[in-house]
């Protein structure tokens, strides 16, 4: 069978896993095949791809080389901070990728070691990887920037005999220095090295002991791919908790190779040879699984950005990219569209250049709300797809899959269960929830291919963390809600919703009315505490770049609206105004922070916070 539309495909998964998902590994290039496909005696834990050994490296680089692509483009990189631009064919980067390998083998990498990757969205990042990859070794990617403290969690947690970085990393305005952080992180632990690379007109003093990037190359050989189980790890990466030891999400060679090459054809619709862009950074999992191994392994282009939507220098920089490098598909974060439209809320920019390669705008990484999602679609006229997931999921468990016939999900919506994620609502008591009703977003178990089963050093930290409150599913921590199409809407964290009164409110759907009043580039509604209700909900707004004189007037329209669309229940009567909401460099609000803010408790400032500066000023506006 080989089903055609979304529905299809979703039911083959549910009903025939085994047959659905070995034609989908039939797209790999295996070096031994699957004894068997999944355990389908423990959902816990499904170990996809028994026996089966191959190496995701190779997939991703050598097969195309291999089949004669050696000369296509593999990897654009972007540089708005320093201002260049550069690219490598399929052929150089199995070269750069393979000494590189050869490099972490002199160091003594084995395969099972861990190399922790500390830098900033440049190529020899994304190289590092692949080396890893290549080898065995299993990479955890921290982006660099992260405070020592955090950076330390993370070598204490997965013990690297290796840590790669940079002289520094490059932001609009500053320079941020790596190598006092690396050094206070590793303090305490002797065991791993360090390598640096000296970024051209940046090169500093290294601490005794440490190697540049240029010089532990030297001698290098040329190292070949090995071959994996398909349960061997690839990778670790890091939750971006704000306390405690973060949670160490592993991703297997075998599962996570089928699952992006088979989201990449059906959910994407990219194709070998298409210029696909994720906006994000590796260290983030969009990073990983659409910068990185998901275009690569399809045999796209890649294009690799450091700098922001805007300000890097204009909020034209994203569409002058697509033009300039024929970009077909484009992956960021609601964020990102939100700043570009408060920039720019008459979209200059998008008619300014040529968009004509561009396919299909995809927006993840928090609620798309749908002023901005109707906004970019007319702006750019071509689909804008809304999808959503998690760093745990690691490929879209909600979306419109491109690649399949599907039907139009309602604006609001992040779409259909994808094939694979047999995606529910229900309620604490574990009851199906009816249409409109907001309940907890579960997925039933076993998760497919490619999502995790296990936490890093924690056996059964996996099962806690996600298996214990609905027993047979793996409970997302999101709420949300059916529509009458099928589609379901992710309202926001279950600790995003406000007690009123005695009456359970959804954040979320407050902020889908306030984003809509005219003015309003951005916003998030949070949960104050209150003598008399509880709780109440109280709006942080930016107002979009034309409307910063409306100041005064927006609070009045914002409550207004709350109340005539939410009802007065939702007795929202405070508007605070500011000039940036806190967000982590993936684009997230930091909605818990600015909670704690406005309550006036006690904040540690997250380590994936994007700017810290924004603390002091939005907690001003607030008291």
């Amino acid at each position: 069978m080989v089903p055609t539309s979304q529905q299809q495909a979703f039911d083959f998964a549910c009903t025939s896993p085994t047959e659905f998902w070995a034609s989908a590994a039939r797209a790999i290039d295996w070096i031994r095949e699957p004894s068997s496909i999944h355990d389908a005696n423990d959902p816990l834990r499904p170990n996809w791809f028994s026996g089966g050994e191959l190496n995701t490296c190779f997939n991703a680089i050598d097969r195309h080389v291999n089949d004669g692509r050696g000369d296509d483009t593999a990897l654009i990189f972007v540089s708005a901070m320093t201002g260049t631009e550069s690219s490598l064919t399929f052929a150089e980067l199995q070269t750069k990728v393979a000494k590189v390998a050869g490099a972490l083998v002199n160091s003594g990498i084995a395969e099972g070691d861990r190399v922790i990757i500390y830098m900033p969205m440049i190529v020899e990042a994304v190289i590092a990887m692949l080396a890893c990859a290549r080898i065995g070794a299993v990479h955890s990617v921290v982006f660099g920037g992260f405070a020592p403290a955090e950076l330390s969690k993370r070598i204490r947690d997965a013990a690297p005999r290796l840590l790669l970085t940079a002289s520094c990393g490059l932001e609009p305005g500053r320079v941020v220095e790596y190598l006092p952080l690396v050094e206070a992180a590793l303090e305490g632990h002797a065991q791993t090295d360090a390598v640096v690379l000296q970024r051209p007109g940046y090169e500093r003093i290294l601490p005794a002991g440490w190697s540049t990037w240029s010089e532990w190359l030297a001698n290098a050989p040329l190292a070949p791919c090995v071959a994996l189980q398909a349960s061997d790890p690839l990778y670790i990466l890091y939750t971006s908790g704000t306390t405690g030891t973060p949670k160490g999400v592993v991703r297997d060679n075998g599962g996570h190779a089928v699952a992006l090459r088979w989201s990449m054809q059906h959910v994407f619709d990219a194709k070998p040879g298409d210029v696909f862009w994720a906006a994000s950074d590796i260290g983030w999992v969009v990073g990983h699984s659409y910068i990185v191994y998901g275009p690569l392994l399809t045999g796209c282009a890649t294009v690799i950005y450091e700098g922001k939507p805007v300000g890097t220098p204009d909020a034209s920089q994203f569409w002058r990219i697509i033009e300039r490098h024929s970009v077909t598909t484009l992956f960021t974060a609601p964020t990102a569209i939100r700043a570009i439209r408060r920039d720019d809320p008459a979209g200059e920019g998008i008619a300014a250049n040529s968009l004509a390669s561009l396919r299909t705008l995809f927006l993840a990484g928090e609620r798309t709300d749908p002023n901005t999602l109707n906004w970019i679609r007319d702006q750019l006229q071509r689909p804008v797809i809304d999808n959503w997931w998690q760093t745990e999921l690691g490929w879209p468990a909600l979306a419109v899959c491109q690649g399949l016939t599907s039907p139009t999900a309602r604006v609001g919506s992040a779409g259909f269960p994808v094939p694979g994620f047999d995606v529910r609502v229900i309620d604490t008591k574990h009851r199906p929830c009816t249409s409109g009703q907001t309940g907890d977003v579960v997925i039933r178990l076993p998760l497919p291919p490619g999502a995790t089963s296990r936490l890093w050093g924690q056996p059964d930290g996996f099962v806690a963390a996600y298996c214990a409150d609905h027993p047979g599913f793996y409970n997302t921590g999101d709420t949300g809600e059916f529509s009458d199409d099928g589609s379901i809407s992710i309202m926001g964290r279950n600790d995003d919703l406000i007690n009123v009164a005695g009456h359970r409110l959804s954040t979320g759907a407050m902020e889908e009315v306030v984003a809509a009043v005219d003015g309003v580039a951005e916003c998030a509604v949070i949960a104050v505490r209150d003598m008399l209700k509880g709780e109440v909900p109280v709006a942080v707004v930016v107002p979009s770049n034309g409307q910063r004189a409306m100041a005064r007037e927006i609070p009045v329209a914002v409550v207004r609206a709350v109340r005539n669309e939410v009802g007065p229940v939702a007795a929202l009567k405070r508007v605070v105004i500011v000039e940036r909401l806190p967000k982590t460099r993936s684009g997230k609000v930091l909605r818990k922070t600015l909670r704690a803010l406005a309550n006036g408790d006690s904040i540690d400032v997250p380590a994936t916070i994007d700017d810290p500066s924004v603390i002091d000023a939005v907690a001003a506006a607030l008291h």
